[in-house]
Protein backbone atom coordinates (compact mmCIF):
# COMPACT_ATOMS: atom_id res chain seq x y z
CA UNK A 1 0.00 0.00 0.00
CA UNK A 2 1.44 3.59 -1.40
CA UNK A 3 2.19 5.34 1.99
CA UNK A 4 -0.14 8.15 0.99
CA UNK A 5 -3.07 5.48 1.46
CA UNK A 6 -1.97 4.97 4.73
CA UNK A 7 -2.04 8.38 5.90
CA UNK A 8 -5.47 8.68 4.11
CA UNK A 9 -6.65 5.36 5.84
CA UNK A 10 -5.36 6.86 9.47
CA UNK A 11 -7.24 10.11 8.95
CA UNK A 12 -10.59 8.34 7.76
CA UNK A 13 -10.43 6.01 11.25
CA UNK A 14 -9.54 9.58 13.24
CA UNK A 15 -12.81 11.26 11.50
CA UNK A 16 -14.99 8.33 13.01
CA UNK A 17 -13.98 10.20 16.71
CA UNK A 18 -13.22 13.89 15.64
CA UNK A 19 -14.71 16.88 13.45
CA UNK A 20 -12.31 18.17 10.79
CA UNK A 21 -12.02 21.23 12.85
CA UNK A 22 -10.64 18.92 15.89
CA UNK A 23 -8.55 17.35 13.73
CA UNK A 24 -6.81 20.74 12.22
CA UNK A 25 -6.87 22.47 15.60
CA UNK A 26 -4.53 19.50 16.95
CA UNK A 27 -2.41 19.31 13.84
CA UNK A 28 -1.51 22.98 13.23
CA UNK A 29 -3.36 23.05 10.19
CA UNK A 30 -6.65 25.07 8.86
CA UNK A 31 -9.82 23.00 8.48
CA UNK A 32 -10.08 24.03 4.44
CA UNK A 33 -6.54 21.71 4.38
CA UNK A 34 -8.32 18.77 6.21
CA UNK A 35 -10.90 19.16 3.96
CA UNK A 36 -8.77 18.76 1.01
CA UNK A 37 -6.75 15.88 2.03
CA UNK A 38 -10.62 13.91 3.02
CA UNK A 39 -12.06 14.73 -0.36
CA UNK A 40 -8.71 13.64 -1.75
CA UNK A 41 -8.26 16.96 -3.89
CA UNK A 42 -4.22 16.72 -2.31
CA UNK A 43 -2.67 13.96 0.08
CA UNK A 44 -1.88 14.26 3.22
CA UNK A 45 1.99 14.53 3.52
CA UNK A 46 3.25 10.99 4.44
CA UNK A 47 4.99 12.48 7.59
CA UNK A 48 1.36 12.67 8.75
CA UNK A 49 0.96 9.50 9.29
CA UNK A 50 2.22 9.08 12.89
CA UNK A 51 0.26 12.70 14.00
CA UNK A 52 -2.66 11.45 13.08
CA UNK A 53 -2.05 8.18 14.47
CA UNK A 54 -1.37 10.17 17.84
CA UNK A 55 -4.92 11.86 17.81
CA UNK A 56 -6.97 7.91 17.33
CA UNK A 57 -8.96 7.81 20.88
CA UNK A 58 -7.05 4.26 21.54
CA UNK A 59 -3.72 6.22 21.60
CA UNK A 60 -4.39 8.68 24.37
CA UNK A 61 -4.20 5.58 27.30
CA UNK A 62 -2.46 3.45 25.03
CA UNK A 63 0.68 3.76 27.64
CA UNK A 64 -1.86 2.98 30.05
CA UNK A 65 -3.79 -0.43 28.38
CA UNK A 66 0.06 -1.33 26.76
CA UNK A 67 1.35 -4.48 28.27
CA UNK A 68 3.88 -4.01 30.30
CA UNK A 69 6.98 -6.66 30.28
CA UNK A 70 9.41 -5.30 32.90
CA UNK A 71 9.42 -1.66 34.45
CA UNK A 72 12.58 0.43 34.33
CA UNK A 73 14.03 3.81 35.32
CA UNK A 74 15.95 6.74 33.22
CA UNK A 75 18.63 7.93 35.09
CA UNK A 76 20.00 11.33 33.19
CA UNK A 77 17.58 10.95 30.95
CA UNK A 78 18.17 13.59 28.61
CA UNK A 79 15.35 14.13 26.44
CA UNK A 80 14.10 10.00 26.43
CA UNK A 81 16.15 8.54 23.86
CA UNK A 82 17.11 5.79 25.65
CA UNK A 83 13.78 5.34 27.34
CA UNK A 84 12.21 5.52 23.39
CA UNK A 85 14.13 2.13 23.08
CA UNK A 86 12.99 0.18 25.95
CA UNK A 87 9.55 1.21 25.66
CA UNK A 88 9.42 -0.41 22.51
CA UNK A 89 11.02 -3.06 23.72
CA UNK A 90 7.47 -3.09 26.37
CA UNK A 91 9.48 -1.75 29.02
CA UNK A 92 7.05 1.08 31.25
CA UNK A 93 9.57 3.43 32.92
CA UNK A 94 8.52 4.01 36.82
CA UNK A 95 11.01 7.30 37.95
CA UNK A 96 12.95 9.86 35.57
CA UNK A 97 16.05 11.17 36.44
CA UNK A 98 17.61 14.47 34.63
CA UNK A 99 18.77 18.23 36.40
CA UNK A 100 18.59 20.05 33.21
CA UNK A 101 15.46 21.88 33.34
CA UNK A 102 15.72 22.46 29.41
CA UNK A 103 15.95 18.82 28.63
CA UNK A 104 13.34 18.07 31.55
CA UNK A 105 10.89 20.49 29.43
CA UNK A 106 11.84 18.55 26.77
CA UNK A 107 11.19 14.88 27.75
CA UNK A 108 7.89 15.96 29.91
CA UNK A 109 6.10 17.83 26.78
CA UNK A 110 6.65 14.20 24.95
CA UNK A 111 6.17 11.20 27.49
CA UNK A 112 3.64 13.11 29.95
CA UNK A 113 4.02 13.34 33.47
CA UNK A 114 2.69 10.38 35.13
CA UNK A 115 5.65 10.73 37.28
CA UNK A 116 7.90 13.71 38.27
CA UNK A 117 11.47 13.94 36.54
CA UNK A 118 13.63 14.77 39.71
CA UNK A 119 16.76 16.70 39.37
CA UNK A 120 20.04 16.17 40.91
CA UNK A 121 20.70 12.98 41.45
CA UNK A 122 23.61 13.71 44.14
CA UNK A 123 20.64 14.58 46.15
CA UNK A 124 18.52 11.89 46.08
CA UNK A 125 18.15 9.13 48.64
CA UNK A 126 17.92 5.91 46.50
CA UNK A 127 15.89 4.48 48.91
CA UNK A 128 12.98 6.70 47.59
CA UNK A 129 13.70 5.00 44.19
CA UNK A 130 10.99 2.72 43.53
CA UNK A 131 12.10 -0.61 43.08
CA UNK A 132 12.70 -1.70 39.00
CA UNK A 133 14.25 -4.46 36.47
CA UNK A 134 16.40 -2.41 34.40
CA UNK A 135 18.27 0.54 35.65
CA UNK A 136 19.08 3.24 32.31
CA UNK A 137 22.01 5.23 32.77
CA UNK A 138 23.39 7.79 30.16
CA UNK A 139 25.52 9.11 32.84
CA UNK A 140 27.61 12.59 31.31
CA UNK A 141 30.14 11.56 28.84
CA UNK A 142 32.01 15.30 28.44
CA UNK A 143 34.52 14.44 31.16
CA UNK A 144 35.36 11.09 29.10
CA UNK A 145 34.85 12.77 25.60
CA UNK A 146 38.01 13.24 23.46
CA UNK A 147 36.18 16.91 22.92
CA UNK A 148 36.08 17.37 26.52
CA UNK A 149 39.74 16.05 28.11
CA UNK A 150 41.29 18.29 25.50
CA UNK A 151 39.34 21.16 26.26
CA UNK A 152 39.97 20.53 30.25
CA UNK A 153 44.03 20.14 29.75
CA UNK A 154 44.25 22.84 27.95
CA UNK A 155 42.65 24.94 30.47
CA UNK A 156 44.72 23.24 33.54
CA UNK A 157 41.01 21.44 34.76
CA UNK A 158 40.73 17.97 35.89
CA UNK A 159 38.34 15.42 34.18
CA UNK A 160 37.19 12.24 34.32
CA UNK A 161 36.60 10.50 37.50
CA UNK A 162 38.78 13.82 39.27
CA UNK A 163 35.60 15.99 37.51
CA UNK A 164 33.31 16.10 41.02
CA UNK A 165 30.43 17.85 39.13
CA UNK A 166 30.55 14.85 36.62
CA UNK A 167 32.35 12.33 36.64
CA UNK A 168 31.72 10.94 39.86
CA UNK A 169 28.27 10.87 38.89
CA UNK A 170 29.26 7.49 37.99
CA UNK A 171 29.33 6.54 41.73
CA UNK A 172 26.07 7.75 42.44
CA UNK A 173 24.59 5.24 39.62
CA UNK A 174 26.50 2.60 41.44
CA UNK A 175 25.28 3.42 44.60
CA UNK A 176 21.65 3.44 43.01
CA UNK A 177 22.29 -0.27 41.60
CA UNK A 178 23.75 -1.70 45.43
CA UNK A 179 20.50 -0.27 47.07
CA UNK A 180 17.87 -1.13 44.16
CA UNK A 181 19.33 -4.50 42.94
CA UNK A 182 17.70 -4.35 39.48
CA UNK A 183 18.33 -7.51 37.33
CA UNK A 184 19.63 -5.63 34.60
CA UNK A 185 21.03 -2.63 33.77
CA UNK A 186 22.49 -0.21 30.52
CA UNK A 187 25.13 1.69 30.92
CA UNK A 188 25.87 4.55 27.93
CA UNK A 189 28.70 6.73 27.10
CA UNK A 190 31.33 8.38 24.76
CA UNK A 191 33.43 5.35 23.41
CA UNK A 192 36.76 7.14 24.89
CA UNK A 193 35.83 6.11 28.55
CA UNK A 194 37.51 2.66 27.73
CA UNK A 195 40.74 4.17 26.96
CA UNK A 196 40.57 7.36 29.22
CA UNK A 197 43.58 7.64 31.38
CA UNK A 198 45.33 4.63 29.98
CA UNK A 199 42.21 2.94 30.27
CA UNK A 200 42.45 3.36 34.51
CA UNK A 201 39.37 4.88 34.07
CA UNK A 202 37.40 1.87 32.82
CA UNK A 203 38.94 -0.76 34.89
CA UNK A 204 37.83 0.92 37.66
CA UNK A 205 33.89 1.16 36.73
CA UNK A 206 34.30 -2.53 35.61
CA UNK A 207 35.52 -3.71 38.82
CA UNK A 208 32.92 -1.11 40.67
CA UNK A 209 30.41 -3.35 38.73
CA UNK A 210 31.37 -7.12 38.75
CA UNK A 211 33.39 -7.06 41.96
CA UNK A 212 32.15 -4.86 44.25
CA UNK A 213 28.53 -5.13 42.76
CA UNK A 214 28.16 -8.29 42.01
CA UNK A 215 26.90 -7.48 38.17
CA UNK A 216 28.29 -9.77 34.93
CA UNK A 217 29.25 -6.71 32.52
CA UNK A 218 29.06 -7.28 28.27
CA UNK A 219 30.96 -3.88 27.25
CA UNK A 220 30.62 -2.80 23.63
CA UNK A 221 31.45 0.28 21.44
CA UNK A 222 29.16 0.66 18.68
CA UNK A 223 28.79 2.77 15.94
CA UNK A 224 25.77 4.21 14.93
CA UNK A 225 26.46 4.48 11.18
CA UNK A 226 23.38 2.14 9.11
CA UNK A 227 21.22 2.80 11.70
CA UNK A 228 21.58 6.52 11.51
CA UNK A 229 23.43 8.53 8.77
CA UNK A 230 26.03 9.48 11.45
CA UNK A 231 29.09 8.47 12.75
CA UNK A 232 28.67 7.84 16.46
CA UNK A 233 30.93 6.00 17.82
CA UNK A 234 29.90 4.74 21.88
CA UNK A 235 30.26 2.73 24.27
CA UNK A 236 27.23 -0.03 25.55
CA UNK A 237 27.65 -1.63 28.87
CA UNK A 238 25.24 -4.15 29.61
CA UNK A 239 24.85 -6.05 32.95
CA UNK A 240 23.20 -8.79 34.41
CA UNK A 241 23.01 -9.31 37.96
CA UNK A 242 23.13 -13.21 37.62
CA UNK A 243 24.93 -15.05 35.03
CA UNK A 244 22.95 -15.66 31.25
CA UNK A 245 24.08 -16.61 28.35
CA UNK A 246 24.09 -13.14 26.56
CA UNK A 247 26.25 -12.51 23.61
CA UNK A 248 26.22 -9.43 21.40
CA UNK A 249 26.30 -11.42 18.65
CA UNK A 250 22.59 -11.10 18.09
CA UNK A 251 23.08 -7.65 17.80
CA UNK A 252 21.41 -6.84 14.22
CA UNK A 253 24.00 -4.15 12.77
CA UNK A 254 22.48 -2.63 9.36
CA UNK A 255 24.32 -2.06 6.10
CA UNK A 256 26.50 0.91 6.89
CA UNK A 257 25.45 2.31 4.01
CA UNK A 258 21.89 1.54 4.06
CA UNK A 259 21.30 4.88 5.71
CA UNK A 260 21.88 8.40 3.93
CA UNK A 261 21.32 12.14 4.84
CA UNK A 262 19.16 12.63 1.97
CA UNK A 263 16.79 10.36 4.33
CA UNK A 264 16.86 13.21 6.97
CA UNK A 265 17.15 16.03 5.07
CA UNK A 266 14.46 17.92 4.18
CA UNK A 267 13.82 17.79 0.93
CA UNK A 268 12.90 21.09 -0.67
CA UNK A 269 10.42 19.71 -3.04
CA UNK A 270 7.11 20.81 -1.83
CA UNK A 271 6.58 16.97 -0.42
CA UNK A 272 6.89 18.53 2.84
CA UNK A 273 5.10 21.54 4.34
CA UNK A 274 5.27 24.37 7.23
CA UNK A 275 1.72 23.48 7.65
CA UNK A 276 2.73 21.18 10.97
CA UNK A 277 3.30 22.24 14.28
CA UNK A 278 6.35 20.11 14.17
CA UNK A 279 7.70 21.53 10.91
CA UNK A 280 6.93 25.50 11.30
CA UNK A 281 9.96 27.48 11.81
CA UNK A 282 12.25 24.81 9.86
CA UNK A 283 10.67 25.35 6.39
CA UNK A 284 9.07 27.93 4.41
CA UNK A 285 6.44 28.18 1.69
CA UNK A 286 4.51 25.85 -0.78
CA UNK A 287 8.34 23.95 -1.69
CA UNK A 288 8.85 23.41 2.15
CA UNK A 289 12.08 25.41 1.48
CA UNK A 290 14.58 25.51 4.66
CA UNK A 291 14.25 28.63 6.53
CA UNK A 292 17.24 31.23 5.25
CA UNK A 293 18.14 31.74 8.81
CA UNK A 294 19.87 28.43 9.26
CA UNK A 295 22.55 29.65 5.87
CA UNK A 296 25.82 30.83 6.88
CA UNK A 297 26.25 34.00 6.85
CA UNK A 298 29.35 35.31 4.20
CA UNK A 299 31.03 36.08 7.41
CA UNK A 300 31.08 32.64 8.91
CA UNK A 301 31.72 31.08 5.92
CA UNK A 302 34.89 32.91 5.27
CA UNK A 303 35.78 32.73 8.49
CA UNK A 304 35.69 28.70 8.86
CA UNK A 305 37.00 27.94 4.88
CA UNK A 306 40.41 30.24 6.66
CA UNK A 307 40.33 28.34 9.95
CA UNK A 308 40.55 25.10 7.64
CA UNK A 309 42.98 26.27 5.60
CA UNK A 310 45.59 27.56 8.13
CA UNK A 311 45.47 24.16 9.93
CA UNK A 312 45.42 21.77 6.89
CA UNK A 313 48.42 24.40 5.96
CA UNK A 314 49.89 23.09 9.52
CA UNK A 315 49.32 19.48 8.77
CA UNK A 316 46.41 19.21 11.46
CA UNK A 317 42.95 17.75 11.03
CA UNK A 318 39.84 20.29 11.75
CA UNK A 319 37.81 21.04 9.29
CA UNK A 320 34.40 21.69 8.46
CA UNK A 321 32.31 18.56 7.37
CA UNK A 322 30.26 19.46 4.09
CA UNK A 323 27.68 16.71 3.64
CA UNK A 324 25.57 15.55 0.99
CA UNK A 325 22.53 13.65 0.19
CA UNK A 326 24.71 10.31 -0.31
CA UNK A 327 26.58 10.95 2.50
CA UNK A 328 27.29 9.77 6.17
CA UNK A 329 28.10 12.79 8.23
CA UNK A 330 30.37 13.11 11.03
CA UNK A 331 29.22 12.78 15.15
CA UNK A 332 26.48 15.62 15.99
CA UNK A 333 27.63 16.93 19.03
CA UNK A 334 26.38 19.42 21.86
CA UNK A 335 28.46 21.98 20.28
CA UNK A 336 26.73 22.42 17.40
CA UNK A 337 24.72 25.14 18.38
CA UNK A 338 28.01 27.57 18.00
CA UNK A 339 28.71 27.42 14.58
CA UNK A 340 27.68 23.97 13.07
CA UNK A 341 30.75 22.87 11.74
CA UNK A 342 31.28 19.31 11.97
CA UNK A 343 27.69 19.08 9.59
CA UNK A 344 27.15 21.75 7.06
CA UNK A 345 24.68 21.05 4.29
CA UNK A 346 25.86 22.10 0.61
CA UNK A 347 23.61 24.07 -1.25
CA UNK A 348 25.86 23.79 -4.52
CA UNK A 349 28.67 25.96 -5.89
CA UNK A 350 28.22 29.39 -5.19
CA UNK A 351 26.13 28.93 -2.75
CA UNK A 352 26.67 29.18 1.31
CA UNK A 353 26.27 26.12 2.85
CA UNK A 354 23.74 25.58 5.91
CA UNK A 355 23.69 23.99 9.28
CA UNK A 356 20.81 21.31 10.09
CA UNK A 357 17.77 22.64 10.89
CA UNK A 358 16.41 21.12 14.58
CA UNK A 359 14.33 18.45 12.80
CA UNK A 360 16.81 17.28 11.04
CA UNK A 361 19.36 16.61 14.47
CA UNK A 362 16.00 14.86 15.77
CA UNK A 363 15.85 12.89 12.82
CA UNK A 364 19.91 12.58 12.55
CA UNK A 365 19.19 11.04 15.81
CA UNK A 366 16.54 8.45 14.98
CA UNK A 367 13.95 10.32 16.85
CA UNK A 368 10.26 10.03 15.23
CA UNK A 369 8.95 13.41 13.13
CA UNK A 370 6.39 13.95 15.69
CA UNK A 371 8.58 14.20 18.73
CA UNK A 372 7.83 17.76 19.69
CA UNK A 373 10.80 20.31 19.66
CA UNK A 374 9.79 23.06 22.16
CA UNK A 375 13.15 24.31 23.05
CA UNK A 376 14.84 27.07 21.33
CA UNK A 377 16.69 26.45 18.32
CA UNK A 378 20.06 26.42 20.96
CA UNK A 379 18.48 24.28 23.21
CA UNK A 380 17.41 21.47 20.62
CA UNK A 381 21.08 21.24 19.59
CA UNK A 382 22.53 20.52 22.89
CA UNK A 383 19.87 18.41 23.56
CA UNK A 384 19.88 16.53 20.54
CA UNK A 385 23.83 16.70 20.60
CA UNK A 386 23.98 15.24 24.04
CA UNK A 387 21.80 12.29 22.64
CA UNK A 388 21.44 8.72 21.80
CA UNK A 389 20.70 6.87 18.47
CA UNK A 390 17.68 5.51 19.48
CA UNK A 391 17.45 2.81 16.95
CA UNK A 392 20.85 1.95 18.23
CA UNK A 393 19.28 1.35 21.67
CA UNK A 394 16.08 -0.25 20.24
CA UNK A 395 18.46 -2.76 19.40
CA UNK A 396 20.04 -3.30 22.19
CA UNK A 397 16.65 -3.33 24.28
CA UNK A 398 15.74 -6.40 21.67
CA UNK A 399 18.55 -8.61 22.63
CA UNK A 400 18.56 -7.63 26.56
CA UNK A 401 14.74 -8.42 26.80
CA UNK A 402 14.81 -12.34 26.49
CA UNK A 403 17.57 -12.19 29.53
CA UNK A 404 15.57 -9.36 31.26
CA UNK A 405 12.50 -11.49 31.47
CA UNK A 406 14.20 -14.74 32.40
CA UNK A 407 15.27 -13.21 35.38
CA UNK A 408 12.15 -11.60 36.47
CA UNK A 409 10.87 -14.99 36.26
CA UNK A 410 13.50 -16.57 38.50
CA UNK A 411 13.55 -13.47 40.72
CA UNK A 412 9.20 -14.18 41.14
CA UNK A 413 10.09 -17.78 41.79
CA UNK A 414 12.69 -17.80 44.42
CA UNK A 415 10.27 -15.30 45.87
CA UNK A 416 7.07 -17.99 46.01
CA UNK A 417 9.84 -20.48 47.33
CA UNK A 418 10.77 -18.15 50.10
CA UNK A 419 7.05 -17.57 51.08
CA UNK A 420 6.36 -20.62 51.05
Amino acid sequence: MPESDATYDVLCEVRKCLTQKEIADSLGVDTRTVKRWEAKECSPPPYATTALQRLLPFRKDEKKRRKTDFTFIDLFAGIGGIRLGFEAAGGRCIYTNEWNKYAAQTYLRNFGNDHPVEGDITEVDPESIPDHDVLLAGFPCQPFSIAGVSKKNSLGKSHGFACEAQGTLFFDTANIIRHKQPSAFLLENVKNLMSHDKGNTFKVIKKTLVEELGYTIFPLVIDAKGFVPQHRERIYIVGFKEKVPFSWDSFKKPDPASKRMKSILHPENGSETSDFDFMKGYITGKDGLVNDKYTLSDKLWAYLQGYAAKHKAKGNGFGFGLVRPEDTARTLSARYYKDGSEILVSRGEGNNPRRLTPRECARLMGYPDDYIIPVSDTQAYKQFGNSVAVPVIKEVARIMKPFILQLIKERKEEKLKTAA
